[in-house]
């Protein structure tokens, strides 16, 4: 869809559509966004489904004032870098000042703390701005499932989420990465989530976060190449830019190759994309003098006395020597709109929105509008939720959820909004996806094979209990007038009236058994098999449980505020229990 409201595809018919119109409806709410909230099939039957698709499209165009005022309540969603930053550094000094006259302590815990407490002592404006800085993770982490669970924009949130892991940074890479991710999340990704793809590129590039955690902001030329610097010139100018040696002034640290291997490998082109080592290392050295202003509010910062002035050659394109910056927005360019990178992204779209293994004609045709509309992200997710393969047989329920979409998915189904404190993230964490919690570049997987193992399944089984007994914190079920109304049916009246609201009325005999039952007959085989290997935490994301603790989960008891662990088992009755069987079962497992 261009500015001016064209379309770059064409939309499926009706009659190209194998899925039954309810069925449609089931659908776009659990692939477009995170499942179903009581009403909101009826509204999209209202409306229709393809205008719904098409508004879901221009996210600036549905209210949001509900989700807006909960985010509000998250203080440091606002928050200056430049301010956090000069916070960490003050607390910093204080901690080297603390070590120096205390030279037996070391670079232990204990000295951290009483560095910091010195700190609060003189200043209490300091241990305040302290304070915050401490609450910046847990809080991003919070807001982000509060936005999955309360937004009306909610294929809006799916793309960041989706970018979010396509450019995934890790939280725990060091104290500064943590300062830098409110504003990855608020300046980066969610302003171009929709845009173009090379802006949404260049942006990440350039951002703290990204420069942090692939190390790009240490990386200089080497020894072998020339750098900038300031020389005397004898045009108008009177002084320019010119190639220097380098000289004792600059403090090598030499090429570092991580972000210009991830740059192709996983942001744009893909392994098999067609580039080589020595691409990766002419990359490195475009990008170098790229880096952050640490002692100047952690921005980004052009260095050209770090930066290589040789000539390289990028993908077949010659970069002359003697140029700065527009280096690295050239390879950019290069890699943005290469034919390789049109595919990649468009198969990462269509794995996400269709199936594991999505239809190459459809990932063809969508390429192709990526590439005719310069990278719109719009435009190619468009193509790819309305096309016939979205809404054929074989993408319905095709797709399993990762845990952060388990989570959401069912806060939604009881219409719970998430409490304002962290505490309804951790269990993202413990499901085994801490929000970014994702250790390597790569980010979470998109496939359902590394999702679904006997860790995991038990996981899910008992989440979906504990959120139907009322012990998440922030989640009380109940609220939802058609819950409410069968409090005192009969049981078959009640799974008929769960089955409806939370699937349509379609699951499976086998399901319905369960539910009618009373027990899933899978529980005492998978806490058995999960008994025997005791101290696993095998949740399908691969994570230790130490990560967990660091990235805001794990709280191991049932006590206030904690979120009880998988292996953890409860027992209900009644409606309560066909609410939790329900949200545990295959069906609610899949999107």
């Amino acid at each position: 869809m261009a500015d001016d409201g064209r379309l770059a595809y064409a939309p499926s018919a009706a009659s190209e559509r194998e899925l039954l119109p309810d069925e449609q409806v089931q659908h776009v709410l659990n692939r477009l966004g995170f499942g179903a909230r009581p009403g909101d099939a009826e509204k999209i039957r209202a409306m229709g489904i393809d205008r719904w698709i098409q508004l879901q499209l221009r996210p600036a165009a549905i209210g949001d004032d509900a989700t807006d005022r909960l985010i509000g309540r998250y203080s440091t969603l606002t928050a200056s870098t430049s301010d956090m930053m000069q916070t960490y550094q003050a607390m910093q000094q204080a901690r080297n000042q603390q070590q120096r006259m205390q030279v037996p302590a070391g670079d232990t815990l204990n000295a951290r703390r009483d560095s910091r407490l010195a700190l609060a002592a003189v200043d209490p404006k300091m241990a305040a701005a302290m304070q915050q800085n401490q609450r910046v993770l847990p809080e991003l982490q919070a807001a982000t499932l509060a936005r999955a669970v309360t937004s009306e924009r909610q294929l809006f949130e799916v793309m960041v989420n989706f970018w979010e892991n396509h450019f995934s940074v890790f939280a725990n890479k060091g104290p500064q990465e943590r300062l830098f991710l409110t504003a990855y999340d608020r300046d980066v990704i969610r302003p171009r989530a929709m845009g173009k793809f090379r802006d949404l590129l260049g942006a990440v590039a350039q951002s703290p976060a990204m420069l942090f955690y692939l190390d790009n902001w240490q990386s200089q030329a080497d020894s072998m190449h020339p750098t900038l610097a300031r020389a005397p010139t004898f045009g108008r100018g009177g002084r320019g830019r010119g190639m220097a040696a380098p000289t004792a002034l600059r403090q090598r640290r030499g090429l570092n190759e991580n972000y210009a291997r991830e740059l192709m490998e996983l942001h744009t082109m893909g392994v098999d994309g067609g580039y080589t080592q020595h691409d990766v290392i002419e990359v490195a050295r475009a990008l170098t003098g790229w880096t952050i202003a640490m002692g100047q509010g952690g921005g980004f910062i052009f260095r050209p006395e770090f930066h290589d002035a040789g000539e390289k050659i990028v993908l077949g394109h010659r970069l002359a020597a003697g140029r700065g910056e527009e280096d690295g927005a050239n390879v950019l360019d290069i890699v943005a709109y290469h034919p390789s990178t049109a595919t990649f992204i468009t198969t990462k779209l269509a794995r996400h929105f269709i199936s594991d293994e999505p239809p190459k004609a459809l990932i063809d045709r969508c390429a192709a509008v990526f590439t005719q509309t310069d990278g719109d992200i719009r435009q190619t997710v468009g193509c790819v939720v309305t096309s016939a393969e979205f809404f054929s047989r074989a993408a319905y329920r095709s797709k399993v959820k990762t845990p952060f979409e388990v989570v959401a998915s069912a806060l939604r189904a009881v219409q719970a909004e998430p409490d304002a404190t962290p505490r309804s993230a951790q269990a993202v964490a413990q499901l085994g996806q801490p929000i970014f919690g994702h250790a390597t570049p790569d980010g979470w997987p998109d496939r359902g094979d590394a999702w679904m193992n006997t860790g995991a399944i038990l996981g899910r089984i008992n989440f979906g209990l504990f959120v139907a007994s009322g012990r998440v914190p922030g989640v009380v079920a109940g609220r939802v007038p058609e819950l409410e109304q069968l409090r005192s049916a009969p049981r078959e009246s009640q799974v008929d009236g769960v089955v409806k609201l939370f699937f349509g009325g379609q699951i499976s005999p086998d399901t319905r058994q369960v539910l009618l039952a009373g027990a899933n007959p899978l529980l005492p085989t998978l806490a058995r098999d999960s008994a025997a290997r005791p101290g696993m935490m095998d949740t399908g994301g691969g994570t230790p449980p130490a990560a967990f603790r660091q990235l805001g989960g794990a709280g191991g008891g049932r006590g206030q505020g904690q979120i009880p662990r998988p292996n953890q088992q409860i027992t209900l009755q009644g409606l309560a229990q066909v609410i939790g069987l329900a949200l545990g079962a295959p069906e609610f497992q899949r999107r």
